[in-house]
């Protein structure tokens, strides 16, 4: 079993930067992968990133491509979401998920091919 926890999440302005945290306990995230979802009020939970462990695969969402970064620290089992540029239509809680396996690009987006998933953090961009 993985338990994830999000954290870093708050309050900024448009054109801030703010950097995610996914943490999981419960087993390293060795041959995973790992994604960001992301849900506004009012709206679907949508894919944001993902990356496979060994770093041989990642990929975004068309609205986030070249704002957003998603990476990995290995000793600290832990998934971060360098986010710049926020705008206000970025304002959503962000999930963290993971499933025990790699992804193909094509599914890495897909919600249901992930096991785990975090609590969220929430991220509001005022303008």
């Amino acid at each position: 079993q993985v338990q994830l926890v999000e954290s870093g999440g708050g309050l900024v302005q448009v054109g801030d930067s703010l950097r995610l945290s996914c943490v999981g306990s419960g087993r390293t995230f060795s041959g995973s992968t790992v994604g960001w979802f992301r849900q506004a009020p009012g709206k679907q939970r949508e894919f944001v990133a993902a990356l496979r462990w060994n770093l041989s695969n990642t990929r975004y969402a068309d609205s986030v491509k070249g704002r957003f970064t998603i990476s990995r620290e290995v000793p600290k089992n832990t998934v971060y979401l360098q986010m710049s540029g926020l705008k206000p239509e970025d304002t959503a809680n962000y999930y963290c998920a993971a499933t025990n396996r790699y992804l193909i690009s094509s599914t890495m987006a897909l919600m249901g091919e992930y096991n785990y998933w975090g609590q969220g953090t929430q991220v509001t961009v005022s303008s």
